[in-house]
């Protein structure tokens, strides 16, 4: 099968979204399929990069990082020519996915849709930030799904948020897998020794794009919160993005900038070794569909403490292979982070067991192979739509109402951002976002505190049960 892969950012960008991409499609191309991945110019981007097309681009629109392709393109006409795809797949609501959209029309090819990323949250990159712009995001792309044949998404809790939001075009629940293997095995003492990180250190860690979207302010004031209280704790933080100023500027201020880690992005055994440098895994995002970075960190056997929102809330269990929180509250974060850095050696094995056996449930090779079957899937359900319906005017007809139903998506987008609805009736995150001290933890039958005799007993359950099988 030739499978067209366009999207609005890749590689040398990294991030969740980016990564998907790259996953999938090599592990396609293991499987004996044929990939191309077309993408807007990027300065930096490699001047060979097999499999991958780059269309001329605006780049670093509106002083963002990102880039914009142009409207039109000869060289998508001619990569349909001479790449003859049997299946377009989109990874963006607007810009190339338009372009998406009308290669699929005007061909005849069926068109699927990954929801990756909560556009809504993205705001701060525009020149105007309202709820108005927010709402306009969300209709924006809703409608575009309504457009495409098939919408993938990571998680179940993205599922419901686009149905609640309209969406009618089937969905499948695929997320992102890793290979665990790769995961597995790092050095994360010579990790520490090369970055100055004592070995016997408490080390948080954190990795992803540093861009407002991932809460990081939250997370940053956390951590230095977490740094004053106890001495032997450092900050590690893999990734570049906006927001790095702000995490230097903060540590500083407070008299921390020494153990605070910052190595930019780092790729292949450089990240492993990074997360196995790690104790605890520190994610404060509200804007993930299912965030990579926590299977990854899981892979290499490190305890997650997370918000409880989409993305998250789908592999960490409260107590169970870390710590997920229903309040962006700063002292219960710290207090979770503290808790887990204070797991004696016995606990802190049993729970990266733990850990590891959440990771079996995404791997790579078992989410390629069902994302094939949906293409299969939908080829044959769009071959028997078409008919012989295949002539030239019927296809320029479909072109044209590929245009139409672009230019009404982002008319009723417009719309609605000026007149209609309350943005929070379909906000994703249901956290709480709070400043209030925690509540007192209802006291253990066998005397301690709730979070010991929680995990005390989920350790002896599972040590019991899951853990006996390994």
């Amino acid at each position: 099968m030739n499978i067209l892969m366009m999207t609005n950012t890749y590689f040398p960008m990294v991030g969740g979204l980016e990564q998907s991409v790259h996953s999938f499609s090599e592990e396609f191309r293991n499987l004996g399929h044929e990939v191309l991945i077309v993408t807007p110019a990027f300065g930096g981007a490699p001047k060979e990069e097999p499999g991958v097309v780059r269309i001329d681009a605006i780049q670093k629109f509106k002083g963002t990082v990102f880039s914009v392709n142009f409207p039109v393109s000869g060289l998508l006409t001619r990569l349909m020519k001479e790449f003859v795809p049997d299946m377009v797949h989109s990874h963006g609501p607007f810009f190339i996915g338009d372009f998406a959209l009308r290669l699929s029309r005007q061909h005849a090819i069926p068109l699927v849709f990954t929801y990756h990323c909560m556009f809504e949250q993205y705001v701060h990159d525009w020149p105007v930030q309202n709820e108005g712009v927010k709402r306009f995001m969300v209709k924006l792309a809703a409608g575009y799904s309504n457009l495409v044949d098939q919408v993938i998404v990571p998680s179940e809790s993205v599922q419901n948020i686009l149905l609640k939001r309209g969406v009618r075009t089937p969905m499948e629940v695929i997320p992102t897998g890793v290979d665990a293997e790769r995961f597995s095995k790092g050095d994360g003492i010579a990790f520490r020794r090369q970055n100055q990180i004592p070995p016997d250190a408490l080390v948080v860690g954190h990795a992803g794009r540093l861009s407002p979207e991932k809460n990081l302010e939250f997370l940053t004031n956390c951590l230095v919160e977490l740094l004053k209280k106890d001495p032997r704790v450092h900050a590690l933080i893999v990734g570049l993005g906006p927001s790095e100023k702000m995490i230097k500027d903060t540590f500083e201020r407070a008299g921390l900038g020494k153990r605070l880690h910052l190595t930019g992005v780092l790729r292949y055994q450089h990240l492993v070794d990074a997360y196995f440098a790690m104790d605890v895994f520190a994610f404060a995002s509200l804007s993930e569909t299912q965030g990579i970075v926590l299977i990854e960190a899981m892979a290499a056997g490190v305890p997650v403490v997370a918000l409880d929102a989409p993305g998250a809330r789908e592999v960490v269990e409260d107590y169970h292979n870390g710590r997920l929180l229903n309040e962006m509250d700063q002292q219960s974060f710290v207090d979770a982070l503290t808790w887990t850095l204070s797991r004696t050696p016995e606990e802190m094995q049993t729970i990266k067991q733990i850990v590891r056996m959440t990771v079996q449930k995404y791997p790579i090779q078992s989410a390629a192979k069902h994302m094939l079957e949906i293409y299969d899937k939908i080829r044959s359900r769009k071959s028997v739509f078409l008919g012989k319906k295949n002539s030239s005017r019927y296809l320029f007809q479909w072109r044209m109402k590929a245009e139409w139903d672009i230019y009404r998506n982002y008319i009723q987008s417009v719309l609605t951002s000026v007149f209609e609805g309350n943005f929070q009736k379909t906000e994703p995150v249901k956290i709480k976002d709070t400043t209030s001290p925690p509540k007192a933890a209802p006291s253990c039958p066998r005397g301690g505190s709730e979070p010991d005799c929680a995990m005390t007993e989920a350790g002896k359950r599972i040590a019991q049960t899951d853990l006996g099988k390994l």
